[in-house]
């Protein structure tokens, strides 16, 4: 059996959430639900079993050196319950290492009653008595995510206000059990809509969130943000280059997070993994002397490489695990502004395909 022993992080609130994005490190979002996750495998020709789910997520929990470049991994709750091949709690496995274990709480987005075209995310019944064992069973940080979308008519104030209602009790249970709340107010991609229209759907949704953190009496100093970057959307003609990208999401965020935020861990949804990098990088280069931490929180976004190198096969494991590790690494430069697309070609260019 692995001997566990505790993260070098100090044990409040506030330091856990400052361990979360530490200078060249950020969060590996593995808590794709069931179906999203069954999805995922089709693409590689894999069955989505138990087994083969926990033979993934312990390739990637165990990857070699991951935690100079990974803080924290956001679980599913299935994951929460799963052991190694030995026996060990994949939980354990992680704060062995150094990394901090987290989980997803919500129940995912649903039809908003009067106003179909929308959605409110699910699952404050029953959250602080799942709080209290999450945290009893070793898990330090949780993640709710609400779901803004653009459109004709869209979002209605009505949609924002439902979500951000929710976004805020459940942060305000979560810091209750002692555990770190991750408030993701996600403006989607999906659309034709201009960055212009992105950036304000974004500003407006944010400033609401935080008026209600402060309501339900939200401690600032001992959560992170969750958000989009704001960029075009998917099918507007007109996209917005790299350096656009940053400065309108660092405009935007100046204009509606609190400086006493510790970090803002940025989600992937819609990007390619070089985009997501790439525009991150672009923001700590261009502003580095914002008041919070610019971090990441991929999932997608690390995991693409690693999931088509292993392709259910134990034989991949360690190449899977290189690739990882080097998008990882990509990321951790970006956080200090340092990526250049010229180092995507590091991985394949190194002595037995590792990262360079």
């Amino acid at each position: 059996m692995l001997t566990v022993t505790q993260p070098p992080v100090e044990s409040s609130l506030a330091g856990i959430a400052r361990a979360l994005v530490a200078d060249g490190r950020g969060i590996l979002a593995a808590d794709e639900s069931l179906p999203t996750i069954e999805k995922r495998f089709r693409t590689i020709d894999v069955e989505s079993t138990e087994e083969a789910r926990r033979s993934y997520r312990e390739l990637l929990f165990t990857a070699p050196d991951v935690e100079q470049y990974i803080s924290g991994v956001i679980l599913f709750d299935g994951t929460t319950h799963q052991v190694d091949a030995s026996g060990t709690p994949l939980v354990d496995v992680l704060t062995a290492r150094g990394i901090i274990p987290g989980v997803k709480v919500d129940r995912g987005a649903k039809p908003l009653a009067g106003s179909p075209r929308e959605t409110v995310t699910e699952g404050l019944d029953g959250l602080r008595e799942r709080l209290h064992d999450y945290h009893e069973r070793g898990l330090r940080f949780t993640k709710w995510r609400a779901v803004i979308a653009i459109g004709d008519g869209l979002p209605t104030p009505y949609c924002i206000r439902a979500n951000a209602d929710a976004l805020a009790r459940y942060a305000a249970l979560s810091q209750e059990e002692g555990l770190v709340p991750i408030v993701e107010p996600e403006v989607l991609i999906d659309g034709d809509h201009t960055i212009e229209r992105c950036y304000d759907v974004t500003e407006a949704t944010l400033h609401y969130v935080f008026d209600v953190l402060h309501q339900h009496r939200v401690d600032l100093d001992a959560m992170l943000l969750k958000p989009n970057m704001v960029l075009s959307g998917k099918s507007c003609p007109d996209q917005a280059t790299v350096e656009v990208v940053a400065d309108m999401t660092v405009r935007c965020l100046l204009h509606s997070v609190p400086a006493a935020i510790p970090g803002i861990v940025f989600l992937s949804g819609g990007q390619t993994s070089e985009q997501a990098t790439e525009r991150l990088s672009a923001m700590n280069a261009r502003a580095p002397e914002v008041p919070w931490q610019l971090s990441f929180s991929y999932g997608r976004a690390l995991q693409e490489a690693p999931l088509n190198a292993w392709r259910g096969d134990p034989a991949n494991t360690e190449a899977a695990q290189r690739a990882l590790c080097h998008r990882a690494r990509l990321n951790g430069a970006a956080r200090y502004g340092r990526y250049e697309p010229e180092m995507e070609g590091e991985f394949e260019a190194a002595p037995g395909g590792a990262a360079a």
